[in-house]
């Protein structure tokens, strides 16, 4: 079951938390997230799953930046969001993905107990200028059933800016 937008308010402060929070940015069924003004693009053409791929950061300036087809960014959202029993999910906005920008590759689900801001993959299919702080994405909230273990990744849990892949640290010796 998803939570309704006014559910999502009375719940702030409680199992969700959403810094800062702006009354105008919730939906119906969910709450609008916007682009924080730094960007991060991997340093080389080919990344390695196995290695800790460097990657430098970008300002978006008031004035707009052009994002280019075929190659990734990596964003984040300015709110820092929190769940204590429910499930976050992430979607792109719709006005957002009709001028072919895309949010979130494969990360839109997020775990019961995660709290940070969201890294998100950003992948335009033509040419398309950017701004800070434009509503980008939305996050609602699922009910899980069942017992909760406590969120235990080291990976991403608090993070404090864009987050590049950490796969690497899944790969054991010798694999």
């Amino acid at each position: 079951m998803i939570l309704s937008g006014l559910e999502i308010a009375s719940r702030l402060g409680k199992d969700i938390g959403i810094d800062p929070y702006d009354p105008a940015q919730l939906n119906p069924n969910s709450y609008n997230l916007r682009l924080h003004e730094e960007l991060m693009m991997y340093d080389a053409d080919v990344l390695d799953m196995k290695l800790n791929n460097t990657a430098s950061k970008l300002t978006i300036p008031s004035t707009g930046m052009q994002l280019v087809p075929g190659k990734l960014y990596l964003g984040r959202t300015i709110e820092h969001t929190r769940s204590d029993k429910l499930v976050p999910m992430l979607e792109g906005r719709s006005s957002i993905g009709r001028l072919g920008m895309f949010v979130h590759i494969t990360a839109g689900f997020g775990d019961v107990g995660f709290q940070g801001y969201w890294t998100l993959e950003i992948f335009v299919v033509q040419p398309l200028i950017i701004y800070p702080s434009v509503e980008v994405c939305q996050i609602y909230f699922h009910h899980v059933q069942g017992a909760v273990t406590a969120y235990q990744s080291g990976k991403y849990q608090n993070n404090n800016d864009i987050q590049s892949s950490k796969l690497y640290q899944d790969f054991k010796p010798g694999i």
